[in-house]
């Protein structure tokens, strides 16, 4: 996989970096229902939203998205935006990197499941409501401390109370930081020279980035990355129907692809 991320940045940075934002959007429009179809096959779950779950994908060695799942205890959200915005994030995923994804499928794994070490990068949405066992919050930690890389996002204001407080739980010496533009999350593969964006339907709403870093040390591996005042998720998710600004839209492409190649390659 590695090798793959590393071949993809250097014939593809060129590239991507003439890019237009209009060309990236085409893309996704052209395919960006593939994961609404799709999320009427499965098996029932999300908290009485009636999402239908697909089959996780068979491992094979091949980047497959993982979404986070918890039990629900006030309201749903770890679903949110699934299966479409997998779907369309990896259909970019696959026409600008070398990665390889699997398009079509997708897994979904709890915090203390081992086959979640499998995987390199995973994805919590609406960690405002996120209340982990213990045996969950031991299999983040674990996670994180055998080089898994989480994607924090989907939450605003006040969730961020419960966030920070379950955060503690799996990481109680952790310092969350505020990260800026010239952090090299954001130099991944996209160079990202702005952070400024909004809640999706909030332009008043501005998003924050923040991280947490290996033993404490700006220097060393970003191990989370926290995308709060921010849904980039449910940015992926319409980008085929129009409801968001197109260049709120592909700056969350570019932020997630950024996500998933720094988390293969740190």
């Amino acid at each position: 996989m590695l090798p793959l991320v590393r071949r993809a940045r250097r014939e593809g940075a060129s590239r991507v970096q003439r890019a237009t934002r209009a060309v990236v959007l085409v893309v996704v429009l052209a395919l960006g229902v593939v994961g609404v179809a799709a999320a009427r096959q499965g098996r029932r779950g999300g908290g009485g939203r009636g999402v239908w779950l697909e089959d996780n994908v068979r491992y094979d060695g091949r980047f497959a998205f993982v979404r986070i799942r918890y039990t629900v205890y006030r309201r749903s959200g770890w679903e949110f935006d699934y299966p479409a915005m997998e779907r369309n994030l990896m259909t970019i995923t696959r026409e600008l990197t070398s990665l390889r994804p699997h398009v079509r499928g997708s897994n979904i794994h709890t915090l203390d499941d081992p086959e979640l070490l499998r995987y390199p990068v995973a994805y919590l949405s609406e960690p405002g409501y996120w209340i982990p066992s213990d045996e969950e919050a031991a299999g983040l930690r674990d996670y994180l401390a055998k080089g898994g890389f989480l994607i924090v996002d989907d939450f605003m204001l006040g969730e961020w109370d419960n966030f920070e407080r379950q955060m503690r739980r799996v990481l109680p010496d952790a310092r969350i930081e505020r990260l800026d533009a010239s952090h090299p999350v954001f130099d991944a593969f996209f160079r990202i020279p702005s952070l400024d964006m909004t809640y999706p339907g909030r332009p008043g709403l501005p998003a924050q980035f923040l991280g947490i870093h290996e033993a404490n040390d700006p220097t060393k591996r970003l191990m989370v990355v926290i995308n709060y005042n921010n849904d980039i998720g449910d940015y992926m998710e319409w980008s085929g129907e129009g409801w968001w600004p197109v260049n709120l839209t592909n700056d969350a492409y570019k932020l997630a692809v950024n996500y998933l190649v720094y988390g293969m390659t740190h």
